[in-house]
């Protein structure tokens, strides 16, 4: 691949991509390939054809033989898939790494968890994904890393979706972080597991009302 193409493979993987996880294109939208080559103002299809197969590896969309380009929906069995690899993740990185962890930074949220009131509705993932990725990249292992990733992108997707409803859970899951964080802080790494095990159901729970209450935008 020529350096010449690199920027423009690029450009369109990231362009389709944020209208994806922002659910500009929305779950089972089937896309045109010559229409999003003039959407991106009239680029060639190689570069379209690249972005489609790296989000097709990363389980953004499906090409289909005889249906085209289907945007991956989201379903209960995928919501389930997601916090299973989250519940073997999280608490491990915890167990196996929360060694590594930054006091100075776990206390920092822990002041933040403490007084949900001063955040924002709209500021409220940023903090969450904050908290998360925190913890996570306690790991070293890139491959663990890399997996955790690619389920984010399908967590955000269902962020969107699901919209308004985020109010109902920014105290709880506040309050579900700062018992994490306190036995972070205890250096209770079981502890701090179990916390976390235990917020992750509550948050997989959380998850399946709102797809029950925003049906038709699945």
């Amino acid at each position: 691949m020529s350096e010449q193409n690199k920027p423009r493979k690029q450009a369109a993987y990231e362009y389709i991509k944020n209208k994806i996880l922002t659910c500009q294109y929305k779950p089972g939208l089937r896309l045109n390939e010559q229409q999003l080559c003039q959407e991106m103002g009239d680029v060639s299809r190689t570069p379209v054809r690249d972005a489609l197969g790296r989000l097709e590896q990363e389980g953004l969309l499906s090409i289909l033989p005889k249906k085209g380009i289907v945007v991956s929906e989201l379903r209960m069995n995928d919501i389930n898939r997601i916090y299973e690899v989250r519940t073997l993740l999280e608490p491990y990185a915890l167990r196996r790494y929360g060694a590594r962890l930054e006091k100075k930074q776990a206390e920092e949220f822990a002041r933040w968890m403490a007084d949900p009131d001063q955040i924002r509705p709209d500021s409220f993932y940023e903090l969450d994904d904050q908290f998360h990725n925190f913890i996570i990249q306690a790991m070293p292992n890139q491959y663990l890393l890399e997996t955790y990733r690619n389920i984010t992108n399908r967590n955000q997707r269902l962020r969107v979706l699901s919209g308004s409803q985020v109010e109902n859970r920014i105290g709880d899951t506040f309050a579900e972080h700062l018992v994490i964080l306190r036995a972070i802080l205890k250096q209770e790494w079981e502890e701090a597991a179990l916390a976390m095990l235990e917020h992750l159901e509550k948050a997989r729970l959380a998850t399946f009302q709102l797809i029950i209450d925003n049906e038709e935008n699945f």
